[in-house]
């Protein structure tokens, strides 16, 4: 890729840093509309948690498949089809006459988002070359997401007060095409020298193990052993064929060898938790505040900022300190917040006072905040640069699994707890196991917090960066001639 000025190399970050707004907006958004979209279009617990692990559920399956398409067939040119597909599904949300098309044109959309975020940092890490822009671009970046994190609640319950919840979808659309028409002029095309081969076996298998496993937990307070299991074991044997197929291929799409390495093991597992906890947060949050305490979506929005307030500030300052200091004190501060914030509610039912419910959204704001910088850096932590962007990509399917399994985990119990009743009589109650869920989620990421950033687990990153790059390096020839 030709080296760019540096007004065209901000200009790039710009681009994708659009990208990154509506996708990531788009979530954060959507919950405040929950309750609103449940009345119009007459949705169960369940169509809720549809409406939001589609979306996610699609992320996480195809993150890593547009990855490697983008490195193999051009950056600029995933970037722009990712751009076109989530424009256009955003506009078919917005026009969604009930909830079963709403549900599949949320799935058009995370198509498109699946080639915007990855390959937007791949745009990123080949335009800034050199190290210290690069650090600073990606910091952008990050702070992009606190700033959908804190603007979203807000956003939201402005358009579905004022307009209705489709126009959520609505500002999707100008983003997008000004996105568009700005990288097909500005943004060059670039490649990587050697971009993996694909894998449309495990492709299948992880598609069939997320969708089936996501069917079975969302399902099962809605019916039976015979309409559920089948799912269940599905999800089983396709792990249980991905465990097997993996190590026999010479670049599956997960490579399995790199979990023998503790802090990217770590990393994985506290991104699922970790976004599992977010996701259940947003959606137990969204439903009580509106439709047990009667508020309006944008007072919902309102009381949702002191949750996305730290979670935009705190973001920045554990990016410092995983720099000067490494990811376990970033990560200790994220368990020990989130832990603390789950017991608010699930031992002292938070929801019933104004100053308890205040407290359990500021520390879950400040958790979350911390969390996110150091789950690439462990992700990442000795591994060959050949392959970090492979273990990088590895970290953001986790993330998105995990918001994924949230919400289907916590509406399930939810959904299990209320039953025919209403929520305003059994929400308290119902909600109370899925807060025990979250802290529980917390309490795992700072164990492993403390587990997976010690001189031993870095001692397990080095062996596994070696055993990478031995088997990686081709075999020295001998005999005449060699």
């Amino acid at each position: 890729m030709p080296e760019l000025s540096h007004g065209r190399r901000m200009l790039v970050l710009a681009i994708c840093c659009m990208s990154l707004l509506i996708v990531s907006l788009d979530n954060t958004v959507l919950n405040v509309a929950l309750p609103s979209l449940q009345r119009e279009l007459d949705a169960s617990t369940s169509g809720l948690q549809w409406t939001i692990d589609a979306y996610t559920l699609v992320l996480a399956s195809l993150l890593m498949l547009a990855g490697s398409t983008a490195d193999r067939i051009g950056r600029r040119r995933v970037f722009l089809s990712g751009l076109v597909v989530f424009t256009l599904g955003s506009l078919l949300c917005s026009l969604a006459p009930d909830l079963n098309w709403l549900v599949v044109f949320r799935m058009v959309q995370a198509v498109g988002g699946s080639m915007l975020n990855p390959v937007a940092m791949s745009i990123i890490t080949n335009t800034f070359t050199d190290p210290r822009e690069r650090a600073r671009a990606i910091g952008v970046w990050g702070a992009v997401v606190g700033l959908s994190m804190a603007a979203g609640p807000l956003v939201g319950g402005l358009l579905v007060d004022s307009v209705g919840w489709r126009s959520i979808f609505w500002v999707n659309l100008p983003v997008g095409v000004a996105a568009l028409l700005l990288t097909w002029r500005f943004v060059p095309e670039s490649r990587a020298p050697r971009a993996r081969r694909p894998d449309p076996v495990g492709q299948v298998l992880v598609i069939a193990l997320f969708g089936s496993l996501t069917y079975a937990i969302i399902e099962a307070p809605h019916g039976t052993w015979r309409t559920t299991a089948p799912f269940a074991a599905l999800a089983a044997v396709a792990l249980l064929a991905l465990l097997r197929y993996a190590p026999r291929r010479p670049e599956p799409l997960i490579d399995l060898r790199f979990f023998r390495s503790a802090p990217f093991s770590g990393a994985t597992v506290i991104a699922v938790s970790a976004f599992a906890a977010l996701g259940g947060f947003l959606f137990l949050s969204t439903l009580y505040l509106q439709n047990v305490r009667g508020l309006s979506a944008l007072e919902a929005g309102l009381w949702m900022l002191p949750m996305a307030v730290p979670t935009f500030l705190c973001a920045p300052l554990s990016g410092r300190l995983v720099g000067s200091r490494g990811p376990r004190l970033p990560l200790l501060v994220a368990g020990g917040a989130m832990t603390v914030s789950g017991l608010l509610f699930a031992l002292f039912e938070a929801e019933t006072s104004n100053a308890t419910l205040l407290a359990g959204y500021v520390l879950f704001g400040v958790g979350f905040g911390f969390v996110n910088a150091p789950i690439t850096n462990t992700a990442v932590s000795g591994m060959p640069l050949s392959q970090a962007g492979v273990a990088s990509a590895v970290a953001s399917t986790s993330r998105q699994l995990g918001q994924t399994l949230g919400v289907a985990v916590l509406g399930a119990v939810l959904a299990a707890g209320v039953g025919s009743s209403s929520y305003a009589d059994t929400f308290v109650t119902a909600s109370r196991p899925g807060w025990w869920i979250l802290t529980a989620c917390g309490a795992g990421v700072l164990t492993l917090g403390v587990l997976t950033t010690g001189p031993w687990a870095r001692a397990t990153a080095e062996r596994t960066a070696r055993r990478l790059e031995s088997e990686e390096r081709p075999p020295r020839r001998t005999g005449v001639g060699a």
